[in-house]
């Protein structure tokens, strides 16, 4: 099983790489829908964030403000890193869940989209890792443009982030999208045969089918040494 991943800044185009993968039939594991899952009310996640934050984060029904979260924490590094301490279990496992899921339905290659992949340490678990890049300049300004934001809160938002040259460096494939739309389509052609070359050996053994056939080769030996132990 290749579990691939997917990363990149906010504004990047990330998100729109990740709906290629989907348009082409891959699997796509999104870090965000499991994030807001773990902030569902009553879960566990919910439960630490409200405690650390205080009720002021709560929508009239209960639920997490995600945007009022996200003001706070973007302006202030310590309450980031809060956040993040509270919630990384929860997310881990969560995506760990869904990745076993896919495993089970015979998935062979996964798309892991996560925004935070290198800071959450979640790189380890995939091979390739594919950034989706812009330069700083375009990367605000698109940011400013899409959420019709000042270029200070846009500029803080990003901030908030790794410097997408520094995913850039850690990554395995770039796709520049500094571009237009049919210039990321022409873009992500050019790396379609990269992420769906054949398993390696260890990816093979990995996937479902690996393990049914680890699992007849280990049964077939016990049979073939009950025979030869009846022969002697």
């Amino acid at each position: 099983m290749r579990v691939i991943g997917l990363t990149g800044g906010i504004a990047s185009g990330k998100s729109t790489v990740s709906n290629l993968f989907k348009a082409n039939g891959f699997p796509v594991i999104d870090a965000d829908v499991v994030a807001r899952d773990v902030l569902k009310r009553g879960s566990g996640g919910y439960r630490k964030v409200v405690v650390a934050f205080g009720n002021d984060i709560l929508q009239d029904n209960g639920e997490v403000d995600r945007a009022k979260l996200g003001q706070i924490v973007f302006t202030d590094p310590s309450k980031r890193q809060l956040l993040n301490r509270l919630l990384a279990s929860y997310i881990s496992y969560g995506i760990l869940w869904e990745v076993f899921k896919l495993w089970i339905k015979g998935c062979n290659i996964i798309i892991l989209d996560v925004p935070l992949l290198f800071e959450a340490k979640i790189d380890r678990w995939t091979n390739p890792i594919i950034v989706a890049w812009i330069d700083p300049e375009t990367q605000l300004q698109r940011l400013m443009a899409r959420d019709r934001t000042s270029a200070q809160d846009a500029q803080n938002r990003i901030n908030a982030q790794m410097p997408l040259d520094l995913k850039r460096s850690k990554a395995n494939i770039m796709i520049d999208n500094n571009g237009s739309l049919d210039d990321l389509n022409e873009s992500f052609k050019k790396i379609f045969s990269q992420v769906t070359k054949p398993l390696t050996w260890t990816e093979f053994w990995l996937s479902r089918q690996g393990a049914i056939v680890a699992v007849i080769s280990i049964f077939s030996g016990v049979l073939g040494c009950k025979k030869l132990i009846a022969h002697l």
